[in-house]
Parts: structure tokens; sequence; C-alpha cells
């Protein structure tokens, strides 16, 4: 900046003014110190110019898997409300694992970023109340925070789920096979939960021996699928957790030819032109990160102790239908 000020014959605060719009500069020193910008090929020091007002203008964003559609969409909802603020944000992905985590919290903090958002991988999160952190605010999305206070953003798990399987029941359907992923996850859970519900609603019992629990892809989903399809009382549908464990149920029933109703929780990509019956409890990803983003932000830039200690959002699914002539 100083260069540029030589350059100009201005002051370095003339510059700083003329950067930053100030009205108070006049016409000609504007363009001249601008001339004087583009010949120097000046950059503004963004990094610099954030420590000397606070905070490092970077939030973190923490997921599980990077390859799941999900978390791309949910990324992308808390970059639209970063970039609204003038922040940046450092993706990191941990494939589920918590130590790999822990270490990618920890280097998010010594990089001084001003909060984090994380999908959390494991069962307690009391590392993200570390003394490592030192007060970092700290929200998560998908997963509700367990052995620490946080804000988070869910998806109604246990309605979208519930609300499925109704559907299914409603359609006729009494032996409904179950793909879900590893129980230990909140998501897991719930949406288990959600299936259950259904059939005590209805005054069923499912049959355990179609359940399968703990599927981590696409592969084991379509494994897990076939071998349900092929036993001598078969489901007549199935219901996934998510996305992936749909596709590999779509797999699986392609290649037998089976004729079992699929159904699953997230909507994906191509899903309305497969010309397959399929039911999906379907919500809006981006949303997600979106209120991420926004309780991250409210919670760096309130006064100590202005907000509640722990804050929920959850955000709503609704039922789409593919293939079908029903509503």
């Amino acid at each position: 900046m100083r260069d540029v000020a030589a350059r100009a014959e201005v002051s370095a605060m003339t510059v700083s003014r003329v950067l930053k719009d100030d009205l108070r500069v006049s016409g000609a020193t504007r363009e001249r110190v601008l001339r004087a910008v583009e010949e120097l090929g000046y950059r503004r020091n963004e990094t610099a110019r954030r420590l000397r007002v606070g905070g490092s203008g970077m939030i973190g964003l923490v997921v599980t898997n990077l390859a799941n559609p999900f978390y791309s969409r949910l990324a992308l909802g808390v970059q639209e409300v970063a970039y609204e603020q003038g922040l940046r944000v450092l993706l990191c992905n941990t494939g589920e694992q918590v130590d790999r985590e822990r270490g990618l919290v920890e280097d998010l903090a010594a990089s001084q970023v001003d909060g984090m958002i994380v999908v959390p991988a494991g069962g307690s999160h009391r590392h993200l109340a570390s003394d490592v952190l030192r007060g970092m605010p700290v929200v998560l999305a998908s997963r509700p925070p367990a052995g620490m206070e946080a804000d988070c953003v869910l998806v109604d798990d246990f309605g979208g789920a519930e609300a499925v399987t109704r559907s299914l029941i409603e359609d006729g359907h009494r032996r409904i096979g179950f793909l879900g992923n590893p129980p230990a996850l909140y998501t897991g859970a719930e949406r288990f939960r959600g299936y259950w519900a259904a059939h005590e609603e209805a005054g069923l019992e499912p049959d355990e021996h179609h359940v399968r629990r703990g599927l981590p892809d696409v592969a084991a989903a379509e494994r897990a699928a076939a071998a349900l399809l092929e036993r001598p009382d078969p489901p007549t549908a199935l219901f996934c957790t998510n996305n992936r464990l749909t596709q590999g149920a779509i797999r699986a029933t392609r290649a037998l030819g089976a004729p079992a109703a699929l159904a699953g929780f997230d909507d994906f990509d191509l899903a309305d032109v497969l010309g397959l019956p399929l039911t999906l409890a379907s919500y809006d990803a981006d949303e997600i990160g979106r209120r991420a983003g926004r309780l991250l932000i409210e919670r760096m830039t309130a006064a100590p102790g202005s907000l509640p200690l722990a804050r929920r959002s959850v955000v709503p699914t609704e039922l789409i239908r593919y293939g079908t002539d029903r509503p």
C-alpha cells in the first residue's frame, strides 16, 4: 500500500479510502490511485487485514464422506451463507474416522478459523468442547451433540422414515425389508425407529429376519438386498435409510428381476427417470448447510451469554413418489 501511495503521490490512508470506495476522495485522486494499483499489480492482503480487525475470516467445515452427494449439497449451503458474510470455508473429510476428525479439528483450530461446522463421526463429541478449541463456536450438522452442548441442525429422520414406511403399509405391504446404515449413527437409529413405529401404528411387527443394519455402502446394500429377496419368504418391499443403500437395492432388484417395491431416505439424481416405483423421504440438504452457517455466524458475532447454550433446528422431509400414479 505504501508503494501505491508513493506512485500516486498520496498518503497510505488515501489509498485505503479509495479501496474502500470512500466517497470523500475526489475523482481525480481516485483515478490516480487506481492507476497506480493497476501498474503495480497490488492486491490487498486479506489475512493481514482480518488479523488487524480481529478474526481470520475463515470457518471450518468437517464432513464424513465427500463421495456422498448429501455432503456436497450441505457444503454448498454453508458456502452460500459464508460468502454473504465475506467468509471463506475450509473443507475437510474424515471418512467416518474419529481419530482423523480429532486431528482435523485440531488443525483447523491451529489455523485460527473463527468457528466450525462439524458432521461428527463418533458417538461422543467431547473433543469438540476440549481446551484445544478454547471456546471456539462449533455447530453440529446432521447429528446431535453427545457429551457436549452445541447448536445443531438435524433432518426429521424419525418422521421421514415413519412416513415412508407408513406409505408402504398403506399400499398393502406386510413384509417390508429394512436396509440400514450403522445403528451407532444417529441417523441410522432414528430411521430404524421410524420404520418400527410405522409398523406398531398399523398393529404390525416387523420380521427381524428381514432387517439388515450396519451397511456402509452401495455394494453392501446390493448384497444384503439380494440375500433378502432370495429368501423363501422374501419381503415385498424394501426400505433403505440413505441414497447409497437405495441404489444398492435397485441394482439387486434389477439383477434378480424381483418385483419388490422400493422406498428410501434421501432423493438422488435420476431417481425420476429409472422407471421404477420408488417412494422417497426427501429434504433440502442445502438448507441444512444454510441453517448451520447462520447458527455459526450468530454464535460468532453474539455477545457472550446472549444466546441459549444450545439451539436445535430441524429440517422437515416430504414424501416423493416416482413411477406411480398414487400421490
